[in-house]
């Protein structure tokens, strides 16, 4: 069973920056697209960012020239670093990722971490 978590998420004054974590562990054969999507309080989930296997990226307009998505093929690992963070950032952060695995094509997500961006 593969599984992902997130890791990096707190509280953080308007401007500051974090960096996110997300590990895949488990039996994976391959893993294409991984993505980082927020959710807010009252709001439906959105995406944030997209990266390929390729490591073309995408971004939402909202974060556009603040956030950086990357990753570590050889750790299973996507990232999203956060900088000059603002008050409407604050969400759940959560990861997922396209992957195969020995019983077929999956698409896991991760249990989500808090980022709080205070004023």
């Amino acid at each position: 069973q593969v599984q992902l978590v997130e890791s990096g998420g707190g509280l953080v004054q308007a401007g500051g920056s974090l960096r996110l974590s997300c590990a895949a562990s488990g039996n994976t054969i391959c893993i294409s697209a991984m993505s980082w999507h927020r959710q807010a309080p009252g709001k439906e989930r959105e995406l944030v960012a997209t990266i390929t296997s390729g490591g073309s990226t995408n971004y939402a307009d909202s974060v556009k020239g603040r956030f950086t998505i990357s990753r570590d093929n050889a750790k299973n690992t996507v990232y999203l670093q956060m900088n000059s963070l603002k008050p409407e950032d604050t969400a759940v952060y959560y990861c997922n990722a396209d992957l195969m695995s020995p019983s077929g094509y999956v698409v896991p997500w991760g249990p989500g971490t808090q980022v709080t961006v205070s004023n």
